[in-house]
């Protein structure tokens, strides 16, 4: 016997079904949905908090369980994440009705209103927590965490922004267009990592962000160009397994796909050669993936929930660690100091990785709750008029405002 819930999931489920157009590549939804969930599970899972009398401090499980690194391997999904932007961007760009500037401008406009959103929202939360007591380092510990992924914005907008360079360059070498940038990282990490590393200036590795995360981007462009098949998929899917497990045996990279603290040597700020060779490897198993994934999204009870997910990814992205924040910073302001296990308590216990698995849906009902109220962020803002301009020009001053204070710049 269906129950109301069960009803209520199937008519939302045939709503979502009878509204998608028939030419939607739903594997190409249900990819980017899976890498967007990936980040804030990642987020939480990976990143945890030290309780003391100055408030919250950041700390992650990786700096006592060394071996749970592998589990970054399999979160750290921002290849497939470039991946299928590209590959969203080829169609986008070939639909444009006008000119490549306007789509461009567009493009960036819907990813800026949501960053200007979530960091001018903060400016004001963190006035009212300073007014409200709570300690200086727990603001300091929550504003980085709030703008840590926002760089992935940053640099999601500059590579939008080379989609035409990509075209031109997928149309003429297919696949092979990415290798360059390959080359480009490996490169770098022989100069700061190789026999010359006490030689080279300490800002050499920047070198390696443009390059690092355009390498799966042009994979994408190259697969939406149609340059890019099976066969070049299991080269992607061996090459970079084979390239990512000699870096970590013979060459000693670190394991862990995220910073841990403490460590000398990160591999994704800037991205290092292996954050390629595991984005390379994790493209070829998308292609390859991709007929049976998008038969599988044909079931409206599957499809739906990848809806969901893409029309919110933006505000995912900007609002999943608020999420967090939301339970551990009054969880940190509790009497006599207690700190709650799993949320406030330090991430060095296999206790801790329990509870802190008992958290994980209680973050996820925060972010929805936030999100029912921050997804306005997402649509187009009212412009025009006197009112509407002077609101613009306020969000941007309180955004500008909160990054100096995140950045530690003031």
């Amino acid at each position: 016997m269906n129950t109301p819930t069960h009803t209520r999931a199937h008519r939302l489920a045939a709503r979502v079904e009878a509204a998608t157009p028939a030419h939607r590549d739903r594997a190409i939804d249900g990819l980017r949905a899976l890498a967007l969930l990936a980040v804030p599970l990642g987020h939480w899972m990976l990143g945890g908090f030290r309780l003391d009398a100055d408030g919250l401090h950041n700390a992650s499980p990786l700096s006592t369980f060394g071996a749970f690194a592998p589990l970054s391997w399999v979160l750290q999904m921002l290849g497939i994440f470039f991946l299928v932007g590209g590959y969203a961007s080829v169609l986008s760009y070939h639909r444009r009705p006008s000119t490549t500037a306007a789509w461009l401008r567009g493009r960036l406009v819907r990813l800026g209103r949501p960053v200007l959103g979530v960091t001018a929202v903060w400016a004001v939360l963190l006035a009212a927590l300073s007014w409200l007591g709570v300690p200086g380092d727990t603001l300091r510990t929550g504003s980085t965490l709030v703008i840590q992924p926002l760089w992935f914005v940053g640099v999601y907008t500059v590579v939008t922004a080379l989609t035409p360079l990509c075209l031109r360059l997928a149309r003429r070498l297919g696949g092979w267009a990415a290798l360059p940038l390959l080359g480009s990282v490996a490169v770098v990490d022989f100069l700061r990592y190789g026999p010359f590393a006490e030689g080279m200036p300490s800002w050499l590795s920047v070198l390696n962000i443009l390059p690092g995360w355009l390498f799966a981007y042009q994979l994408g462009v190259s697969w939406g160009e149609g340059r890019m098949g099976k066969r070049g998929a299991r080269l992607l899917l061996v090459g970079g397994g084979v390239l990512f497990a000699v870096l970590l045996l013979a060459f000693h990279y670190p394991a862990s796909m995220v910073g841990v603290p403490g460590e000398a040597r990160t591999n994704s700020h800037p991205p290092s050669l292996l954050v390629v060779a595991l984005a390379a490897a994790q493209s070829g198993a998308a292609i390859l993936v991709r007929d049976r994934l998008g038969r599988a999204l044909r079931r409206p009870l599957l499809w739906a929930p990848v809806v969901v997910v893409n029309l919110s990814a933006m505000t995912i992205l900007c609002w999943h660690q608020s999420a967090m924040l939301a339970a551990a910073v009054p969880a940190s302001l509790l009497d006599g100091g207690t700190a709650v296990a799993g949320l406030t308590t330090g991430p060095d216990t296999v206790g801790w990785v329990l509870a802190r698995m008992v958290w994980l849906p209680v973050f996820a009902g925060l972010l929805v709750l936030i999100a029912r109220y921050t997804r306005r962020f997402d649509a187009p803002w009212k412009a025009g008029t006197r009112a509407a301009n002077a609101r613009r020009a306020l969000a941007g001053v309180l955004a500008a405002g909160f990054a100096v204070f995140a950045l530690g710049l003031a």
